[in-house]
């Protein structure tokens, strides 16, 4: 039986931490799994500690490049996706996961739908190294995500909703 609760691991490519929080398992279904994050959560964030002040639903998918954050008002962000590495599992209780620092945002109050943090993809990328089969991968996620976020396509139309109301 899945555990109640999941720590969120990211790191980047170099193995550096990034952010690392415990969630609890809502659900899973044919999208992924679904994971609510309270208010008041301690957590890690670029290797400092930290407290989540708005409270957010991570759906983290079973094969894909990257993780979708749904949040609620006052956060401007309506649905914040990072480009990251397909999900790793460590038993049912640990996720990790390899942010590549480009992100797809969908603003809250104008519907606009954004790719962010360019720079510092290629920036990383030739830091790091990215193997072109990352950079090909990430970059289509990103695509894809700009055209999803952007057509009202589930998970990112409404489906979200009914995980996010279990956490605010």
């Amino acid at each position: 039986m899945p555990s109640d609760v999941v720590r969120v691991i990211y790191r980047k490519y170099d193995g550096s931490a990034h952010r690392d929080y415990p969630a609890r398992r809502l659900a899973e279904d044919d999208l992924g799994v679904w994971l609510g994050v309270t208010e008041g959560t301690k957590s890690v964030y670029h290797g400092r500690p930290s407290v989540e002040q708005i409270p957010f639903v991570l759906l983290v998918p079973h094969h894909a490049w990257w993780t979708g954050m749904f949040n609620p008002p006052p956060r401007t962000s309506e649905v914040y996706c990072d480009i990251a590495s397909p999900a790793r599992w460590e038993n049912d209780d640990t996720v990790h996961l390899i942010d590549l620092d480009l992100d797809v945002v969908r603003r809250r109050t104008t519907g606009l739908v954004e790719l962010r943090d360019e720079d510092e993809f290629a920036e990383h990328r030739a830091r790091f190294g990215y193997p072109d089969d990352v950079v090909t991968q990430a970059e289509a996620a990103a695509r894809w995500l700009l055209d999803a976020l952007g057509d009202g396509a589930e998970p990112f139309a409404t489906s979200y909703r009914k995980w996010l109301a279990l956490v605010v």
